[in-house]
């Protein structure tokens, strides 16, 4: 089977096998072509027998700060040299070329003791995690020494070698497997999976930043509900969301309740009727309810009820959105949809109960609140929709015409000081909450003609 690269790849390695160096397209790239995925030559891994020191010697303007082998071409600088045409990339746009090398030790169970420069590509395919990526092309026929081709065609995850030791080697690999599975709806193969069962008290070894990584790729994933469920069965959860496992068995079927599932189950559900992309977003479709067990109660009458199971909720999904090390944007977008993912939608709600609640989202998050309460929906077993709700969606596009605080008002500080002649000061500030008033109860409107007609009525010192 052979693989066309597009033209820069093919220059490089042109280039290289013209001053006597073998180069190949290794790993991601070669995958997600022969499975017809969106493949970027700007991920491209590219192989070699030319040691660090040879490739520097052909790219003068080439980078090498670390001691994996991995060199760093600019484009920029060596478009030419490629007979490449300047239109052919982009200004920022870099290759990354490694030495063949065999690896041995992890102590750390992440990265290796020694790293040796090697001259076969066989061997430098052997250190690589799963046979998916381990297929190398060179524009010609594709070099798979590991039956990689075999397992895209069954779609199956399989290590290279032994899985234990692949696994030893580098603990992050648990959970790529399960983030393959998940982006490529493929399979774990039964002793590659029973060497990750066996072993995922290695994942401790890993840092929060790279567990955090892989977990927002398996929520960004098409399967990502799959994903979460194959770290539940195989206790990676542990080590990745432990705090979930109590949702599980927690039951919420009671007499006036419309539940059907357990927590837990619900908590799948939801994730998996998600429609929108974002990680964050799906994030909070499988936390959002994941304070009930602990608010769980039986009242006399059988009503299972879950008191103020928002605010537990919230605070379990903030003490997680820390341990991940979340973006301070991130922790408070994840915090703000579960805290008030039970917002109200009744027909007789006035307008200011409306932006009450935009308000204490956010106007930024309150599309993806009605996201997550459209997928807590399906996940209950409800329909996706409801009268009430699509007349809530519009009464929020109507709402959000109107100011939301005083610095939505159509006239500013400025305006208030050059039309009164008053100096800076609280007076101006009072007077503009008093026509935020007005406009927010619609008494008068948010223009500034209407304003400044308005503010030279009211009372104030000059």
């Amino acid at each position: 089977m052979t693989l066309q690269l597009p033209r820069k790849a093919a220059q490089l390695i042109a280039f290289l096998k013209k001053n006597g160096y073998g180069c190949y397209v290794v790993g991601g790239y070669v995958r997600d072509s022969l499975l017809n995925h969106m493949a970027d030559y700007r991920g491209m891994d590219f192989t070699t027998n030319a040691t660090p020191e040879q490739i520097q010697g052909l790219f003068p303007d080439s980078e090498y700060t670390n001691r994996f082998g991995t060199v760093i071409i600019p484009l920029s600088k060596a478009y030419e040299k490629l007979e490449l045409t300047s239109h052919e990339f982009e200004p920022h746009d870099f290759f990354e070329i490694t030495t063949y090398r065999s690896e041995s030790a992890y102590s750390d169970n992440r990265h290796p003791d020694t790293i040796t420069w090697g001259t076969r590509l066989e061997d430098d395919l052997s250190r690589r995690d799963f046979t998916i990526n381990a297929l190398a092309c060179d524009g010609g026929e594709i070099i798979d020494h590991y039956n990689g081709l075999d397992d895209i065609k069954n779609k199956i995850i399989r290590t290279v070698g032994n899985p234990k030791e692949r696994f030893s080697e580098d603990a992050l690999r648990i959970m790529r497997a399960i983030r393959f599975a998940s982006q490529l709806s493929f399979t774990i193969e039964p002793t590659t999976l029973e060497a990750l069962t066996a072993q995922v008290q290695l994942l401790a070894h890993i840092s929060s930043e790279r567990i955090r990584d892989e977990l927002m790729k398996i929520l960004a994933s098409n399967s990502a509900s799959r994903g979460i469920l194959l770290m539940k069965d195989t206790g990676v959860l542990t080590y990745v969301l432990p705090e979930l496992y109590p949702t599980w068995g927690s039951e919420q079927k009671s007499p006036k309740r419309h539940h059907i599932y357990d927590v837990g189950t619900h908590l799948i559900k939801t994730l998996e009727a998600c429609t929108n992309p974002d990680p964050i977003v799906r994030l909070a479709c499988l936390l959002h309810d994941v304070g009930k067990p602990k608010t769980r109660a039986v009242q006399p009458d059988g009503v299972v009820t879950f008191y103020n199971h928002e605010l537990v909720s919230t605070e379990i999904a903030f003490d997680i959105g820390k341990r991940l090390h979340l973006s301070k944007h991130n922790l408070i977008k994840l915090t703000k949809l579960v805290r008030y993912h039970q917002f109200t939608v009744d027909e007789h709600q006035t307008d200011s109960a409306i932006r009450r609640v935009i308000r204490n989202v956010g106007k930024e998050y309150m599309y993806d609140l009605l996201d997550l309460r459209v997928a807590d929906r399906i996940g209950s077993g409800s329909a996706p929709d409801s009268w009430r709700l699509q007349l809530f969606k519009k009464r929020i596009e109507e709402v959000q015409k109107q100011p939301f605080s005083v610095r939505d008002l159509k006239i500013h500080g400025n305006d208030v000081m050059d039309a009164l002649h008053i100096p800076s000061g609280p007076q101006v500030g009072t007077l503009l909450e008093t026509l935020f008033k007005e406009v927010s109860e619609q008494k008068l409107e948010n223009t500034k003609g209407a304003l400044l007609n308005r503010l030279v009525q009211l009372p104030h010192k000059g």
